[in-house]
Order: structure tokens, then sequence, then C-alpha cells
């Protein structure tokens, strides 16, 4: 395999990255323009994506969009939302066979990517502006994703932490922003959050499969040139965060069950070892079925439904939740920060680290079996400032020593605690 990657800058605020790997027949190009998160401008930029992948100038309507990508041996596209930290990441791809699996030698890559570039740069407008009805379908469908997060309480309530705990800081915005602004969307707030998008994101277009990159590197490279720039400087730097007092904060609402959710900060993760070291802790703390949450907290002594932690190294957080109780609250808040405890003292047996570093290596070595999955790896590499494949970065935590793990769950300080209790259950305390 010979997944290591290759990046140049093609145009003002532009990169392109290659990663090939013989063993895929296929390619997949990616294309993310970054901006800062704003509360006020997040829904109109979300709802792009949606709006460029319906049809564009020369294929003004699904029927010629299917027959396009029919030709295209069955290519497909798509368009995401998606956030790091705190930038919104407005993505299309499109993904197909490549050129030398075709019956004829077709040049896909060459046509594939004059398909997302008559995406990015020739949408379908009316009046230079995206069609009223393709608006209000993709709005709807955004305000329904949105409704969707409220819905799911587990989600809701993990929100509604990170809400408080990141208080005006563009990290506390929802990808997808708010139900309110969503439904504001108009013809005109859409093209403007796509021409400001073309005009100001940094872009990053990641190359992935078996082809040969070069028709693409030189044809999105003409296209960038054709039009005026002033794109923004990326920086994903985080401050060093230590949490000073603790913020509590209990909500009631009609649930089966009550949500608690901690929120922590992770202090100083400078370096690609100290990822290495939070994550594996994150893990071991409660990111597997053998966890010490899942153990303890959950099977042990039965206070709750489930509970896991997550670390989100782009926004330098640690998150726990679980489904509790009510009466079982306070039980369960103390358990898991003496599970935390547990780690800082290195009171675990070497035996559970490696079972956990066997689970988190087997689900790396996974990341290699798709082109999507590449597209993730190597994008959340690239955004955190450094780019390692994911079997190198399986060398490198088959190595984490139980004093890493202590040493990073040191740093870990509790920030902030959100509980979304049972009314019912609240009402006969």
């Amino acid at each position: 395999m010979s997944d290591v990657m290759k990046r140049v800058k093609i145009g003002d605020g532009v990169h392109f990255s290659t990663i090939i790997d013989p063993k895929f027949k296929s390619n997949r190009i990616s294309v993310n323009l970054l901006l800062p998160l704003e509360e006020a401008t997040a829904a109109d930029r979300a709802i792009v994506p949606f709006l460029l992948r319906l049809r564009y100038r020369d294929c003004p309507d699904f029927t010629r969009l299917n027959e396009k990508l029919c030709d295209l041996y069955g290519a497909a596209v798509d368009g995401d939302v998606r956030k790091y930290g705190a930038y919104q990441i407005v993505n299309l791809s499109v993904q197909a066979l490549d050129d030398r699996y075709t019956i004829d030698q077709a040049p896909l890559v060459q046509e594939c990517t004059q398909l997302a570039c008559g995406m990015l740069f020739d949408p379908y407008l009316e009046n230079g502006l995206f069609s009223q009805t393709d608006v209000q379908l993709e709005r709807q469908n955004l305000i329904d994703t949105i409704e969707s997060e409220f819905n799911d309480k587990r989600e809701y309530a993990i929100g509604k932490c990170m809400s408080i705990l990141f208080g005006d800081s563009p990290m506390a915005v929802k990808k997808y922003g708010s139900r309110e602004r969503a439904a504001q969307i108009t013809p005109e707030s859409a093209t403007q959050a796509y021409r400001d998008l073309l005009r100001r994101a940094a872009v990053e277009i990641l190359f992935l499969g078996c082809g040969d990159p070069s028709a693409a590197q030189q044809i999105f490279a003409d296209r960038f040139a054709e039009i005026a720039r002033s794109p923004i400087a990326y920086d994903g730097s985080l401050p060093v965060q230590k949490a000073e007092k603790v913020r509590s904060v209990r909500e009631e609402m009609d649930v089966a069950q009550g949500k608690l959710v901690m929120g922590f900060r992770t202090g100083e993760v400078r370096t690609p070892d100290d990822v290495n070291a939070m994550k594996m802790m994150a893990a071991l703390y409660g990111g597997t079925p053998f966890s010490r949450l899942f153990q303890h907290v959950r099977e042990k002594l039965s206070l709750c439904y489930y509970c896991a932690a997550r670390y989100d190294k782009s926004s330098g957080i640690l998150m726990v939740d679980s489904g509790v109780e009510t009466e079982n609250e306070p039980k369960a808040r103390e358990e898991i920060l003496h599970q935390l405890s547990v780690l800082q003292q290195g009171e675990f047996p070497q035996e559970e680290l490696a079972s956990t570093i066997l689970t988190m290596t087997n689900a790396l070595k996974s990341t290699v079996d798709t082109l999507s999955g590449l597209e993730n790896w190597y994008l959340t590499q690239i955004l955190s400032g450094y780019v390692e494949s994911p079997l190198e970065n399986v060398e490198k935590i088959s190595r984490i020593t139980k004093q890493e793990i202590q040493q990073a769950a040191a740093k870990i300080t509790l920030d902030t605690v959100f509980f979304l209790a049972a009314k019912k259950e609240a009402q006969d305390q």
C-alpha cells in the first residue's frame, strides 16, 4: 500500500492533496471549503452543498444530471456539512471508477473533475439566484435535520452541554446553524452565502484512489485562477484551557430517562504524541464496551443505561454522557469522576490498556478500507496541522504506555455538568 499524502498549493488559499492506493478501483474527489463558524451565517452556508448537488448549468434538471452520472459509469455525487473546532466545512464530492477499468479507457478523472467544477463554479441559477423551488425543498430538509437533534434527547443533551461550555465562542455554533436561522433562508441569502464561500473560504481538495490526479489538479487550478479571492488564513490552534470552576445546569423535560453530560477541558495537548495519549486515555476511560465507565458505572454499580466518553481534539474537549434515572444522577456523577481519578493515579491493570490498544488499532486499520474513510482521516490530519497515515498512527498508539495514559488523564479538568431530568421523576422527589 502506498497511501502517503502529497499536498501542493494550486491557488490563492487552495491546496490539492493526493492519497494514492492501488488496491482501489475508483477515485474520490473531495472539495472542502472552510470558514469560521458564525451564528448569523451558519444555516445559509449549510444549505449550499445540498443546493449545488441538485443540478448545475450544464445539467439543469435531475434527469439530465442522472443521465450524466450514468454516462460516467455510475458516478456518485454528494454534498455535506462538517464541523472542525471553530470552523464550518462545506463539502462536495464525486466518486467514480478509474479510467483504466472502463471499457474504452474513458477519461473519467477529467470528466468527473469537470462535473465537480460545474457544480461548484457554475450552479443552476434563475436570474442570478438559486431556484426558489430548490431553496424551499432544501430549507425544509435542513430544518428537519436540525429538529431531529432535538428529538434525539441524547444528542440534545450533549449539544446543550457544549453550548454552555463554549459560551460565546464560535465552537458553540452548530454545523447546520439554528432552526430559527434556517427558517429565514431565502434564494438571496443562500446565493450570498455561496458567493462568500467561493471568495473567502480556505479550500482543501483531496484526490483519493488509484488513478492519475494530474488532470484533476490542473483543472481545479485553472478554474480557481478565474475567480477573485480573498481567502481567510486557517488557524487550527487551540488556547491552552483549564477549567476554573464547575458549572452545573439542570433542565426538566418529558423524557423516559435522564441524560447526564459532563464536559471536561483537556488542557495542553500540543504534539501528535499528546493527542495519541489523550485519544487512548479517552478510549480506556469510556470509549469501548470494556472501558472503565462501562464496566464500573454501568455494569458493576448499575447506575446508568449507558456511559461513554468522547475526545474531540479539534476543540480540546472530552465529553462523558450517560442515561440515568434522576435519583441515580449524584452517584453516577461521583463514580464517573472516581474512574477518572483511577486513571490519573495509574490504578488500572496493564491488561485493560492492552485490550484498548488492540481495539483502537483494529479500528484504525479498517480506516484504509474505504475512500470515504481515508478522506475523513486525511482531512482531519490536514486541519490538525500534522499528517501521518492510519497505519503509521497504529504503530504509534501501539507503544502508548501506562505512564502516558496517567499523564494525559492528569490534564483533564471538569468544566460543565448538564443534566436533563425526567419531569415525572423530578416531581416525585
